[in-house]
């Protein structure tokens, strides 16, 4: 999520991971405002960009054409585009985007009125196909899975019954609603909605399939030594990282009843860079206060084989 337009959450961190130079092929998955990709291309690096929203375009004007190519297209495909072993580091940074959550039209935010939309990119089905037509239990599991929304069957009931008289087509309407089925906010942090806006937004862009076709596209991108940083910021996004790296890194654990152990199918093909994630610090934090829930992880490609079971 980038926190302004040139200066997207821990940029510094992602950079001396990633050690963009000259002679080097980054890939940027996640555009955006450019951000990473200045800074990459500041350092002599060349850089191949993905992003599915084509709105992101206008921020590539001035962008150098011998180092910087922009691709309207998700992330998982980089491997197509740059081939086996094709790229020096991978960098993405997950999640909306700061100017996506600014733009009322795209239905992101339920801070600002727009229509129920939610795509990151130009096609598929909208936030309101979720609400209006989506079985009362399908729409609970989204909730749930996506959204960790406890009251996930309170919440779609609800919307089941008041759509059947009157469907869901704007953000703050929709916000408004499941504020009062949830009772109000009494005295909540955050807004009742966060879950569920969260959720829909999941499900619509299909975002954690995503992130793991797009973590197995760099193992396969990334030459040996070739780097690899995420930048997650929900438990979930986290969560398929630090499984994904934990386990091509040969931490494996020892499994339990709950969760099974993973069998290794190959030399690791990952070393971790650093031990846990690296979160921002505190001048970052006082400065954008979108970062807080940011995470890095990061790690280094070895020369062993992709695994079998990666896509």
């Amino acid at each position: 999520m980038n926190g302004g337009a040139h200066k997207p959450v821990l940029m510094e961190e992602v950079s001396a991971a990633l050690e963009p130079a000259p002679g080097k092929i980054i890939v940027d998955g996640t555009f955006g405002a450019g951000g990473y990709s200045r800074a990459f291309l500041a350092a002599g690096a060349s850089v191949v960009a993905f992003d599915r929203d084509p709105t992101a375009r206008r921020f590539a004007d001035g962008l150098p054409a011998d180092r910087f190519r922009l691709l309207e297209a998700p992330f998982s495909e980089m491997a197509e585009e740059l081939g086996e072993a094709g790229a020096d580091g991978v960098a993405l940074d997950l999640g909306v985007s700061s100017m996506q959550l600014d733009e009322p039209d795209r239905g992101f935010s339920f801070m600002r009125d727009g229509p129920l939309d939610m795509r990151m990119g130009a096609a598929g089905r909208t936030a309101a196909d979720l609400v209006n037509e989506e079985e009362p239990t399908e729409l609970a599991r989204i909730l749930y899975v996506y959204g960790e929304e406890r009251k996930s069957r309170r919440i779609a009931g609800a919307i089941a019954r008041r759509r059947d008289q009157q469907p869901f087509t704007r953000t703050v309407e929709l916000a408004e609603f499941i504020e009062h089925a949830l009772g109000g906010r009494r005295g909540a942090k955050t807004h009742p909605a966060t879950r569920s806006f969260q959720a829909l937004r999941i499900a619509v862009n299909d975002e954690l399939g995503e992130l793991e076709r797009g973590l197995s596209a760099a193992e396969h991108t990334l030459k040996a030594g070739g780097r690899l940083a995420v930048v997650t910021f929900h438990s979930l996004e986290d969560r398929i990282v630090k499984g994904f790296l934990a386990v091509r890194a040969g931490r494996l654990g020892q499994g339990s009843r709950h969760r099974p152990q993973v069998e290794a199918v190959g030399h690791p093909s990952f070393d971790l860079l650093f031990n846990g994630a690296k979160s921002p610090q505190p001048l970052e934090l006082a400065a954008n206060s979108r970062s807080r829930s940011a995470k890095l992880r990061a790690a280094v490609r070895t020369s062993a084989p992709v695994w079998r079971d990666a896509a």
